[in-house]
């Protein structure tokens, strides 16, 4: 066992006598010692619940023959950070998760690990760390949020935020705002759409790494708790069979989540996370290769915010094996990766039933022949950008007006308000990307103000920034170079015409090489906002949206 270096011999006498201290017995310094991840917390409403699950964990552990030792690690709550300086701590804090768990880890010589995550950067950053440690390990999270109910229709989180920009506009009253704000989640979980957090869950399903249902059993839902044990129990199989994460999340595994996102249409920010994850191990990620898996996998999904269905209507209709299932049919999956589990892709999904055509659109009759995302380059974004592509109107695939440059995020939002943005802008907003933001914040409030405003099929907003799950519209972000190292997108000038081509991958500005060359010359660097503590550190490590703003030692 890997603990025996903390456990056994006359030199772990002193180690003895700390677990001795911790009222561990001898029958359970002799069994395999087991690490559970838990991000429980008071603050973040899809954690609330977590202890539960890691008390049900630690039974199934223990009844398999393991003995479970828990741990702590952070998360930070994206929707009550948005909008103020805690947005610049949501994306760090991925890194933060990665490196306390590898720490904890290798420092006490775990045998095996439970991670036990479930909000945006939490699950990312436990994969990040389960490639990286590289012993048995099993997800289970907890799970996602019920939707709501307001005047007879299913509503979540991103209609709150709708809301807000509504009653700016004068269309919605003060009451109707108190309505949704006590109604739109009305239980623990992650928020309720296709957002950030259930759409890392339910790709954990596709690497392999968690047991069928994690992405979408309800988190108040007692099978929510019966998943617990069972990921319990079965990384002491893990452990036996000697599976280990790198066996799992190997580079098909990764084109498997990439191609299961297209389907499902995930969040812009899996562009971040999947390269984030194949960097672990040793994978060069391209975010480009995501348009030749776009081009061949149809979407076959539309939750919210891109729809009317939840998480709980894809959980019913079979959850991520029956999407997976109906890939499958046109042989769009590597279906030989082992799993948790410990059968293939192929072993889990056979037979595994679409239950409801309308939420999970059969795959000879997709929402749209192409995938969920899409890269966008051109000379406003030689690098790249992403676009959630399934969330946008069809009126603004194709988009061309005037540049309207704001250089963060509140005088966007104030312009937005104020009615000073009319339709067929394109709103701009920058030095709000990994290094200049720092920490690349999400712009969910402008984008709910331009949809609450009446404005969605109008106006486009291009960001070096990143967005929530729950944004929609022609939100185009993770623009690469961003601004504070001198990209494109600093160049740009107040009426310059941008031009959107989504269905030809194209994202330009109407400016000549030569005005953008000159412009250059006399563009100087931003002065950091942030210059002490860990965001000063992040920003001088961190890398561009493009590469998943993973970190690097410059040498």
């Amino acid at each position: 066992m890997k603990s025996d270096v903390v456990k056994k011999g006359m030199q772990q006498a002193p180690h003895r006598s700390l677990f001795n201290a911790l009222g561990y017995t001898k029958e359970e310094l002799d069994r395999p010692i087991v690490g559970i991840v838990s991000s429980y917390n008071e603050i973040v409403p899809g954690h609330m619940n977590l202890d539960k699950i890691v008390d049900a964990v630690k039974m199934g552990v223990a009844m398999a023959g393991g003995t479970p030792v828990v741990f702590p690690a952070i998360a930070v709550c994206d929707g009550i950070a948005m909008g103020h300086i805690g947005m610049k701590y949501s994306l760090v804090t991925r890194d933060l998760i990665a490196d306390s768990t590898e720490a904890m880890a290798l420092a006490h010589q775990f045998d095996a690990l439970v991670m036990v995550p479930n909000c945006d950067k939490n699950v990312p950053g436990l994969l990040m760390a389960a490639a990286r440690i590289n012993v048995p390990t099993i997800f289970v999270s907890g799970g996602p949020m019920l939707a709501g109910h307001v005047k007879g229709q299913k509503r979540s989180l991103s209609s709150m935020f709708e809301a807000v920009g509504s009653y700016a506009a004068g269309t919605m009253t003060e009451e109707d705002v108190c309505e949704f704000e006590n109604k739109v989640c009305p239980t623990c979980g992650s928020c309720s759409g296709m957002y950030t957090a259930n759409s890392m869950n339910c790709l954990t399903e596709v690497l392999g790494m968690g047991l069928p249902g994690n992405g979408t059993i309800p988190a108040v839902y007692s099978e929510r708790i019966r998943l617990a044990k069972r990921a319990g129990m079965q990384v002491m199989e893990l452990y036996r069979k000697n599976i280990r994460p790198r066996d799992i999340i190997t580079e098909d595994a990764v084109l498997n989540a990439l191609t299961v996102d297209m389907a499902l249409g995930c969040s812009t920010n899996s562009m971040l996370h999947l390269p984030a994850i194949a960097h672990e191990i040793g994978m060069d990620f391209e975010i480009d290769f995501a348009n030749g898996i776009s081009e061949k996998t149809p979407n076959l999904c539309h939750l919210a915010p891109a729809g009317p269905t939840y998480m709980e209507d894809l959980n019913e209709a079979g959850g991520v094996y029956a999407v997976m299932n109906e890939l499958n049919k046109k042989n769009l999956l590597h279906t030989e990766c082992i799993t948790v589990t410990g059968k293939t892709v192929g072993e889990n999904i056979q037979g595994c039933i679409n239950q409801n055509p309308e939420v999970i659109r059969p795959i000879d009759n997709p929402y749209t022949q192409t995938g969920g995302l899409a890269v966008l380059k051109g000379n406003l974004a030689p690098d790249g950008s992403v676009v959630k592509r399934s969330a946008v109107v069809a009126e603004m695939l194709v988009h061309e007006g005037p540049a309207r440059v704001f250089e963060c995020e509140d005088d966007a939002i104030k312009a937005i308000k104020d009615g000073q943005i009319k339709p067929g802008d394109v709103v701009v907003i920058r030095y709000v990307g990994p290094k200049g933001g720092p920490g690349m914040p999400e712009m969910l409030n402008p984008t709910s103000a331009i949809a609450g405003m009446g404005l969605g099929s109008s106006v486009a907003l291009i960001t070096d920034g990143r967005f929530s799950g729950a944004s929609r519209g022609a939100s185009i972000g993770h623009v690469s170079p961003e601004a504070a190292v001198g990209g494109p997108i600093a160049l740009v000038e107040e009426g310059d015409i941008i031009q959107i081509d989504i269905p030809n991958l194209k994202l330009t500005v109407n400016v000549s090489d030569e005005e953008m060359a000159a412009r250059k010359e006399k563009w100087q660097p931003k002065e950091p906002e942030v210059t002490t503590g860990y965001l000063a550190r992040y920003a001088s490590m961190v890398t561009s949206g493009n590469r998943g703003a993973v970190l690097e030692i410059k040498k």
